[in-house]
């Protein structure tokens, strides 16, 4: 009789895998879901209803608050996520909601309802957990934020320091000529990472001694190849002798990259931009995780960041 963990050896992915593509699990890829369905008709195999019911009752789960539906490099991370939990026998639920929500309501009533042994929140606004985190008992990672200072005893944080990275990427600029630099970020009223980030920004402008119009060189914009396509194009009507675009996020300067090319203005030839995203904390973030579920205490990461040159800055 074949089982489940032998799904799993012949198809060559986890036992949780195997388990959410049979139980429906939107969260497994199509091609995965694909080979491990091809073994299960070859085989026949059945699942038994009582023991995928046992099977839900006595999971151990951990919910994960995504804040960004577009935001494609938190999206990226949530099948890496899947895959972390399955090493530690954890189920994952991913919850979407748009940049501008309260998460840490929406962690209260998921507590209520799910009851999970751990949260993962991917983006956040410090003021809401500052506000209402008290309510929230179970064990808690912020990731690409630093929690250190609400010193909360259940929740951990895994960050770059935004501010500092930010300041580089207008430093890099500088030295590469550039002074008309345009930025598109979050509202930095809602994204403590776009606050970060901006500030960042305009200590790196004053150390240059370069003046810095917040009115006009920044255009807020969600996380999004929409979001920076859209910002571009009203930075290019305020600021048309703009030479830089720093996006604070990867998914927002390729939509400023559409937008420079749909007005016929060449990257890197007559306009130079700049991303912002690439960490993998994955490995930083389950461990600890699971850890503090087991009784371990919070610890607050920060991750080095690098600046990786590419083909989309000229020197002028």
């Amino acid at each position: 009789m074949i089982t489940i963990k032998d799904i799993a050896r012949e198809s060559g992915y986890s036992v949780g895998t195997v388990s959410r593509a049979l139980n429906g699990h939107k969260s497994v890829s199509d091609k995965a879901k694909a080979r491990i369905m091809a073994v299960v008709e070859k085989y026949n195999f059945q699942l038994n209803g009582n023991a995928k019911l046992l099977k839900q009752q006595g999971t151990r789960g951990v919910a994960v608050i995504l804040k960004g539906t577009q935001n494609m490099l938190f999206n990226s991370l949530t099948e890496l996520f899947h895959s972390k939990m399955d090493e530690f026998e954890y189920e994952c639920d991913v919850f979407y909601l748009n940049e501008d929500d309260n998460e840490v309501e929406f962690a209260q009533r998921i507590c209520r309802e799910k009851k999970p042994e751990g949260i993962l929140f991917l983006g956040a606004n410090l003021k809401f957990f500052k506000n209402g985190f008290t309510g929230i008992s179970v064990p808690c990672v912020l990731v690409t934020i630093d929690g250190s200072e609400l010193g909360f005893d259940n929740l951990a944080s895994v960050t770059t320091d935004d501010r500092l990275a930010a300041e580089h990427i207008i430093n890099m600029l500088v030295e590469h000529g550039h002074t008309k630099i345009g930025v598109i970020g979050g509202d930095p009223e809602t994204s403590t990472a776009s606050k970060e980030r901006l500030t960042g920004c305009k200590r790196a402008f004053a150390r240059n001694g370069i003046e810095f119009d917040e009115f006009r060189q920044y255009e807020k914009s969600h996380f999004s190849l929409e979001g920076g396509y859209s910002a571009a194009g009203k930075l290019f009507r305020k600021m048309p002798d703009v030479t830089a675009i720093y996006g604070m996020s990867d998914v927002t300067a390729i939509g400023a990259i559409r937008a420079a090319a749909d007005r016929g203005i060449r990257v890197p030839d007559d306009l130079s931009i700049v991303g912002f995203d690439g960490i993998d904390p994955a490995d930083y973030i389950i461990p600890r995780l699971i850890d503090m579920i087991r009784g371990g205490s919070a610890v607050h990461e920060v991750i080095p960041f690098i600046l990786i040159p590419g083909n989309s800055i000229r020197q002028i």
